[in-house]
């Protein structure tokens, strides 16, 4: 299982802890930001597969911010993959 971590941008989290496992998120900790809407995402995505996720969330805005918590975390995934080389 490997651990990665991701400092968002533009939004009120501080920081992105998850751990991978064969293209499968299996938790997500999100350090910052609304407690109830960062917990609710860590158990969506939790067993999902990466790319199923970065596809769902990658879009989502925040009020009139042109990103949200989800949308970083489809970021932190996509750096995950990039960094990784993980084209599973």
């Amino acid at each position: 299982m490997e651990k990665f971590e991701y400092i968002p941008k533009g939004v009120c989290s501080k920081k992105m802890i998850f751990e991978i496992e064969y293209n499968c998120i299996k938790s997500v900790k999100i350090i910052g930001g609304c407690p109830g809407n960062t917990l609710g995402v860590s158990i969506l995505v939790k067993d999902k597969d990466i790319d199923e996720v970065i596809d769902k969330l990658k879009d989502i805005k925040c009020g009139l911010k042109p990103t949200s918590c989800p949308a970083e975390l489809a970021k932190a995934l996509i750096k995950y993959k990039e960094e990784t080389n993980c084209n599973l």
